[in-house]
């Protein structure tokens, strides 16, 4: 399938999950105010590194080996195998975890054990969520993007119904149980949707466990766990940090400018993950990588700095219209904010090529690197320009990791 077609699939679901998470985050924004939106922020860090690692950190080198093994069934009963029970036992351990230390993570996390409840319950229900990952990612190896698309759009729709109501009649407390119920209560629907799907058998998840793909799957575990851990962890630093000095409101402003920049990127980081993943782990020729970063560049570089530039322009009604009148002062952290998105979509061109080829040493030296520098920027530029500090920082972390995707790609000689 070609860029420009993947690019209209991924752009159709991508609207609708933008539209549900704007409904979604409008509903949050009204009902909870800027202190909600920072604790949110909160547990979705604690969220995605609990997750990554109960997935064992192999969705991306399950979608690679996926799209190398599609015509070799053995070599694909192998790997889903050794993924699902790999991933299995790593999200029974985590799912332990969060069940005997609820009272602990609810108290570090969201300063309060009003919240206990939710990480037993988000830890009882996480081995859901990995499968549900885990058909996804090879849906995605396997370039199923009609099944794989229409089951994202099913799964933002059931979101914006689910979560606006949990937020509505709830408050934070539904909010937080829509975060951790909804991809779980999803996997029904999707297996409902693979019983007439040829490629994924379920006898296909039983066969022996194979130490050979489990190696080859080693690299993309270090990769992504080391995303996992340092990411959200420096998250959490400088929105700790914010909230100790400028006070929680002054957190949630920073989580509302980051919340908009998650949502009109999805276009691009979709198209990067579903189709640029699976497309360049198939090929060899220096060549053919290059002419596909080319051809994405064109596409997606004008797409990212138009959007951008109108947000931008229109930043005051964007505001009122995704929060309240009460988020207002985040309309003075657009312009540092939006350039660094920019910066930061041109090196994740160039970064998923690394992922693509399993440079491991260069994709663990980035996202330890970079994630730190991200937070200590941080924490030194808000002493004397508060806020400001945070974003001017975002802006700084991605043109230094520009310059060093774009080393690590010609010294790898991959383009």
């Amino acid at each position: 399938m070609s860029l420009v077609k993947t690019s209209l699939l991924s752009f159709i679901a991508t609207s609708v999950k933008m539209l549900s998470l704007l409904v979604i985050n409008k509903v949050v924004a009204v009902t909870i105010g800027p202190s909600g939106v920072a604790l949110i922020g909160q547990f979705q860090n604690f969220s995605q590194i609990a997750m990554t690692v109960s997935q064992g950190g192999l969705n991306q080198g399950v979608i690679k080996y996926t799209a190398e093994f599609r015509d070799d069934q053995v070599k694909l009963s192998a790997l889903f195998s050794t993924a699902f029970k790999t991933a299995l036992v790593c999200s029974l351990i985590v799912g332990a975890f969060c069940v005997f230390a609820s009272s602990y993570l609810s108290q570090y996390f969201l300063k309060s054990n009003d919240y206990e409840y939710i990480f037993v319950l988000f830890g009882v229900l996480l081995p859901l969520f990995v499968i549900n990952q885990l058909l996804l990612s090879i849906l995605n190896g396997l370039k199923a993007l009609g099944l794989f698309i229409s089951n994202n759009i099913i799964q933002s729709l059931y979101g914006l119904v689910v979560t606006s109501l949990l937020v509505w009649f709830f408050g934070l407390h539904g909010a937080f149980i829509a975060l951790v119920t909804n991809q779980s209560v999803v996997l029904l629907i999707l297996v409902w949707r693979l019983r007439h799907f040829a490629m994924i058998r379920l006898k296909m998840f039983l066969t022996s466990y194979s130490a050979e793909q489990l190696k080859k799957l080693g690299s993309f575990t270090l990769m992504a766990l080391t995303s996992a851990i340092t990411i959200p962890v420096s998250h959490l630093i400088i929105r700790n940090h914010i909230a100790d000095n400028l006070g929680w409101e002054a957190a949630g402003y920073w989580q509302s400018i980051w919340y908009i920049s998650s949502i009109y990127l999805l276009v691009i980081t979709t198209v990067l993950s579903i189709y640029f993943l699976p497309t360049i782990s198939a090929l060899a020729d220096r060549k053919d990588i290059r002419r596909e970063l080319i051809e994405g560049g064109k596409i997606v570089l004008p797409i990212v700095c138009c959007l951008s530039f109108f947000l931008y322009l229109l930043r005051d009604t964007v505001v009122v219209v995704l929060f309240s009148d009460e988020f207002r002062q985040v309309n003075s952290l657009f312009f540092w904010q939006l350039l660094g998105d920019v910066i930061k979509i041109a090196s994740w061109l160039l970064g998923i090529i690394l992922i693509a080829k399993a440079k491991t040493k260069m994709v663990i030296g980035s996202e330890v690197i970079f994630p730190i520098c991200f937070a200590l920027l941080s924490i030194w530029l808000t002493t004397f320009m508060q806020l400001q500090g945070v974003v001017l920082a975002y802006f700084i972390t991605y043109v230094l990791h520009l310059f060093y995707t774009l080393s690590c790609v010609l010294y790898a000689e991959l383009v």
